[in-house]
């Protein structure tokens, strides 16, 4: 072994005291271990779509794969530095680290065990990495790869001048050139060592330039492959070894890479991968899927769409109740057969409508599973994940993996939590996790690695606001730029909503001078066909205007009566109406309104409250009951009044004999009618037509605070004015949104114009907000296509809070969760009445409720915490050795189940939920 040799191999990657044995892990091991990693990963891992995008500037797949792996190989060269080498052990072993030192001094680098680096923090080691690449002549694009591999990519001026000004950090001393040879000469032992692994002869054979959004995937893909190199074990529970440091006494020539990397592959992949085959007969499959064969509408789209040959954006505009589900779910197969890919996302509105959807995709990805005698990975993907009752009793794939006649299953795979949870194929969520796209913070590379792969499905996409919408179209416009097929499902589209949509992929996918390069049909943005399918086929935007009949079954003609009446007689006239039996629904705009009206229900008629203050257990219930007792194949009692705010307008397969709303745009209004009359059963005689009541119209221009103040003066104006008597379902409903989102043919009426400045004030308001902390588009300059800086003046890291990613996405305020508990004499309870000390950790922690932002301002946020904090340490110490518990908040309730917070009154009751009053002051 040469001297040079020897050096390279005594640096260490990584070291630790287990056991009381001194472990470590050679540097030249650790390198290997990830160019063993991204290797597999490229071939076995990421699926034909993604490395379609990736082969763009290489040769040939041959050329590729040698890029990918020397990136593995070379990713933390910067350790081959005196800077990280005479770094502490997280542990502060001083014997430890002084033998790895000593061990390097006696292999030929004089005086490291001396050496004063007092400047070491500002030459990471991801960073000198980068420095030294760039020292060699590597390009500007595959260095800052390099540099970013820990997340977050640096500036060009970070790397500028650091030979310079931080010389010793690199070659121990100043001005000894002795030993800036022997450091030279390792590192560049360890590069030729890198590129021999990788298959390439010299740095010459490196690629000269990437494009910017294949450098975000191969960043992701690179921190993936670090982040499961330097996984010494499977889980927390160390049962499984991966990739495990070495004995003290054991070099980096007694370790045998392949077996160990072939090992620890074999326990990490335990998830069989999923081949989407062609759909050849949309019926057979509709009946292999769901047991019924499509309804014209689903046919006419699901033929259309399999018939996409390049498949880009497709906009599914289709009625209430018509099995959009389906045809998104069948296109998902169709698409990611043709484009390569082996995965899904669905992101929805809210947790509600993201339960109920999990639900239908989990019996989809079940039926396939089974069908390929597959283990297929699910992830639920919001923040009250832990409490849905499927995935929570869904088996773990490392439990399956182990029993060998066990195939055909939806599992869970725990290695993929946290930010590696978008890596799951499959996932249903929010729409937050994709809207996050958008957002500077740092590992955001791995979150773009993730969805490239899927196939993206966002539904209710008429549900978001500008704030929402700002960042939905930044990631759709990055999808296209990684050609993702993405299906976006809404019954109530504004057309410039399509044409927003269609024009942020198509940005992506082709540059800013995209209509030079697309084919465009005559009048497409003009089109309000209604059903309407509108597709991108690589260069070809098309559109199917031609469904046929509808079907009886989805018409309706709907009475619409405009009710303007105080609370008590809205209940009086509620309980009129459903007096011979009948489920009346009433939708208004604020929890407050719910909780009063639902006081107002008389005690002898069943009554079901649904809105978002309800403890996550008591939601969870509330849903599944309230789908159980008036879904599709519900039992339904006699009588029954259903009190909800915005929650049961999106998604919930519900069906009213009466609706009452609140005023509201015309999108949402529809959204609600969705829910009446849905399906096609007997009804009572009195309500054998569908009838909505209108409430909240005072007069043309006057809606009351409260709805004003959520949606502005200017679009309940214009549905005030377009709302007919009767609306016809579906045929109406396009041209009714058309209206009321329409600029072009305002009303002229003075109230109406300064309604609509207010209105476009307060939306580019909004976009500006949202744009403070979004990443720049996908450049396609020859001059600007590394990602250096990419991520600079990055939003702070929001991941590992549930409020803060919703906060930063949504434009709310940011509040408080708490554990809602009472007190019960000297005994601490949950408020179904089970003693603390009597319930398991993991049901306490279910009992969370959100603080509603009124009492908590973000002015006094940071102070009602530490209130909370401290609260919750004096009564329970023990939280915070809870696996469970750690961190959270308690709210202690008295026996009546009210309590005095920050000059409030709250209460909570099983039937309306959370309620706040301010203080009397005197």
């Amino acid at each position: 072994m040469t001297n040079i040799k020897r050096m390279a191999y005594s640096l260490w990657a990584k070291k630790n005291v287990q056991d009381g044995q001194p472990m470590w892990l050679p540097l030249i091991v650790h390198l290997m271990d990830t160019k063993n990693v991204i290797g597999w990963l490229y071939n076995h891992w990421i699926d034909d779509g993604q490395r379609e995008v990736m082969r763009e500037n290489f040769d040939s797949e041959e050329e590729l794969l040698k890029f990918v792996r020397f990136l593995g190989a070379v990713h933390d060269i910067g350790k081959a530095t005196p800077a990280f080498q005479t770094k502490k052990s997280y542990i502060r072993d001083d014997e430890l680290d002084d033998y790895l030192v000593r061990r390097l001094v006696e292999s030929g680098l004089d005086g490291l065990d001396s050496a004063l680096l007092e400047s070491r923090k500002h030459s990471p080691h991801n960073l000198a990495g980068e420095v030294l690449l760039r020292d060699w002549d590597v390009s500007e694009e595959v260095c800052a790869v390099i540099g970013g591999h820990h997340g977050k990519p640096f500036n060009v001026v970070d790397v500028d001048n650091q030979l310079e000004d931080y010389t010793s950090n690199y070659f121990q001393r100043d001005s000894d050139c002795n030993l800036r040879r022997k450091w030279s000469s390792i590192q560049k032992y360890l590069l030729k060592e890198v590129l021999s692994a990788s298959g390439y002869d010299s740095l010459a054979d490196l690629p000269e330039k990437i494009g910017q959004p294949q450098a975000v995937l191969f960043e992701g893909l690179l921190i993936m492959s670090d982040w499961l190199a330097s996984s010494e074990y499977l889980d927390n529970s160390h049962h499984t070894p991966m990739f495990p440091l070495i004995d003290i006494e054991e070099s980096a020539s007694d370790v045998d890479l392949d077996s160990r990397y072939r090992s620890a592959i074999t326990n990490w992949d335990r998830d069989d991968s999923v081949q989407f085959g062609p759909v050849f007969d949309v019926d057979s499959n509709y009946e292999k899927r769901w047991g019924f064969k499509p309804r014209n509408v689903q046919k006419i789209m699901s033929d259309a769409i399999g018939r996409i040959r390049k498949p880009g954006i497709v906009v599914i505009e289709a009625p209430m109740g018509i099995g959009k589900t389906e045809i998104a779910l069948t296109a998902a197969e169709q698409l990611a057969y043709i484009s390569g890919r082996d995965g899904l996302y669905i992101g929805l509105p809210t947790q509600a409508t993201t339960n109920a959807m999990f639900d239908r995709v989990n019996e989809w990805l079940k039926n396939i599973a089974e069908e390929d005698d597959e283990n297929i990975s699910i992830r639920l993907m919001h923040g009250k994940t832990m409490f849905n009752q499927t995935y929570s009793h869904l088996p773990h794939a490392e439990n399956i993996a182990d029993e060998d006649d066990a195939h055909g299953a939806v599992t869970v795979n725990s290695w993929f939590s946290g930010k590696k949870s978008i890596l799951t194929k499959f996932t249903v969520g929010t729409i937050d996790n994709l809207l996050l796209m958008g957002l500077k913070q740092k590992h955001l590379f791995l979150r773009h690695l993730g969805f490239s792969g899927k196939v993206v499905v966002i539904d209710e996409a008429h549900a978001y606001d500008a704030y929402m919408n700002s960042y939905l179209y930044k990631a759709i416009e990055w999808l296209g730029a990684y050609h993702v097929p993405v299906v976006v499902l809404s019954a109530t589209l504004p057309k410039d909503k399509r044409i927003q949509l269609f024009g942020s992929y198509l940005r992506g996918k082709f540059g800013k001078k995209w209509k030079g390069k697309v084919i465009l049909p005559d009048n497409w943005e003009s089109e309000e066909a209604y059903p309407l399918l509108s597709y991108l086929d690589g260069t070809h935007v098309g559109q199917v205007t031609d469904f046929g009949d509808v079907g009886a079954g989805q018409k309706k003609s709907v009475h619409i009566h405009r009710f303007d009446a105080s609370d008590e007689e809205l209940m009086k006239n509620v309980l009129e109406m459903i007096h011979d039996g009948g489920i009346a629904g009433i939708i208004v705009n604020t929890v407050k309104r719910a909780q009063k009206l639902a006081e107002l229900v008389p005690g002898d008629v069943k009554l079901m409250v649904l809105h978002s203050a309800f403890l996550a257990p008591d939601r969870a219930k509330k849903e599944k009951k309230l789908q159980d007792t008036i879904g599709k194949h519900g039992n339904r009692p006699q009588r029954m009044i259903v009190i909800g705010t915005q929650v049961l307008e999106q998604s919930l397969d519900i069906d009213f004999d009466v609706l009452y709303t609140d005023i509201a745009p015309m999108d949402l209004i529809l959204q609600r009618i969705g829910r009446l009359h849905r399906h096609g059963i007997r009804r009572p005689e009195k309500l054998t037509e569908p009838q909505t009541y209108v409430m909240g119209i005072n007069e043309f221009g006057d809606y009351g605070d409260a709805n004003e103040g959520i949606y502005g003066r200017y679009l309940l104006m214009k549905t005030d004015y377009y709302l007919k008597d009767r609306i016809d379902i579906p045929k109406d409903i396009s041209s009714l949104v058309q209206k009321v989102y329409r600029e072009d043919d305002d009303l002229c009426d003075e109230e109406l114009e300064k309604a609509r400045n207010e209105f476009q004030d307060r939306k580019e308001k909004a976009i500006r907000k949202a744009s403070a902390f979004q990443i720049s588009p996908p450049s396609y300059s020859k001059r600007k296509s590394s990602i250096h800086g990419w991520l600079n003046r990055d939003k702070a890291d929001v991941s590992n809070s549930d409020q803060r990613v919703s906060a930063a996405v949504r434009d709310i305020d940011e509040t408080i969760e708490v554990v809602l508990l009472k007190r019960n004499g000297d005994d601490y309870e949950i408020l179904d009445g089970g003693k603390l000390s009597d319930t398991d950790s993991k049901r306490i922690a279910e009992q969370l409720i959100r603080i509603p932002s009124a009492v908590i301002s973000e002015y006094n946020i940071d102070k009602a915490i530490r209130k909370l904090e401290k609260k919750t340490r004096i009564l329970f110490p023990e939280w915070e050795d809870d696996v469970w518990l750690k961190g959270a908040l308690a709210m202690v309730l008295d026996a009546d189940l009210r309590a005095d917070f920050d000059g409030w009154h709250l209460g909570y009751s099983d039937k309306c939920g959370l309620s706040y009053e301010r203080n009397d002051v005197d």
